[in-house]
């Protein structure tokens, strides 16, 4: 489990096809200060396990991960190139603070960055997401984009279901966000507490149908 607070910024330096999965190798450093083999790692919001970990001459620290077919199909991890940037998080312990929302790292779909719309202390970026997932989005809602616990501005649902957020100068520099261009696709992960909720009402509809 994780909370959406990014820890810090990392740099993908490796990409080896292994044919029905990718191994990612990270250059990172305050997420590897504890970090063992078999722990998890939130990257980009996607929950990934540590299988290696190096030390290079310079001190440079990395950890490899092997991502399945089903997550590069899944996540924009199957766009990832050599030295793109990418949200790190350790998984909580049960001791952290909450700052964020309850995050899984299990990633429930991409969107698109449609716009950036500047103001004097903050930027709003919209995103569209696909339509099965808006149901799950509330005004001050939560959802996890690449990573980062953000709180929901607007749900807009005709003609495209989309969501817009709005990002504090914090947010903007010290995670991946403040780099999207229009058009970048963006790993999306809603309230797991919305799907509950959806669960139990249907079945609840179904038990008196």
């Amino acid at each position: 489990m994780f909370t959406g607070l990014v820890e810090e910024i990392g740099e993908i330096v490796g990409l080896d096809d292994l044919g029905d999965s990718t191994r990612i190798t990270i250059r990172a450093a305050t997420v590897l200060e504890d970090a063992k083999h078999g722990d998890s790692i939130s990257v980009n919001g996607c929950c990934l396990t540590v299988m290696a970990q190096t030390e290079t001459d310079q001190g440079e620290q990395t950890f490899s991960a092997d991502v399945m077919a089903e997550s590069l199909a899944r996540t924009n991890l199957g766009q990832a190139r050599i030295g793109d940037r990418v949200n790190l998080e350790r998984a909580a312990l049960v001791s952290t603070r909450l700052g964020g929302h309850i995050v899984q790292g299990h990633v429930d779909g991409t969107g698109t960055l449609l716009e950036r719309v500047p103001s004097e202390n903050w930027e709003t970026f919209r995103f569209s997401l696909p339509a099965e997932l808006a149901k799950f989005l509330v005004e001050k809602g939560s959802i996890t984009v690449n990573g980062t616990s953000l709180t929901v501005v607007d749900v807009i649902d005709e003609p495209e279901a989309t969501f817009s957020v709005s990002l504090i100068p914090t947010t903007l520099t010290d995670t991946v966000l403040g780099d999207l261009q229009i058009g970048a696709t963006v790993n999306l992960e809603v309230d797991v507490l919305a799907k509950y909720v959806e669960r139990l009402l249907n079945a609840a509809k179904g038990k008196n149908s």
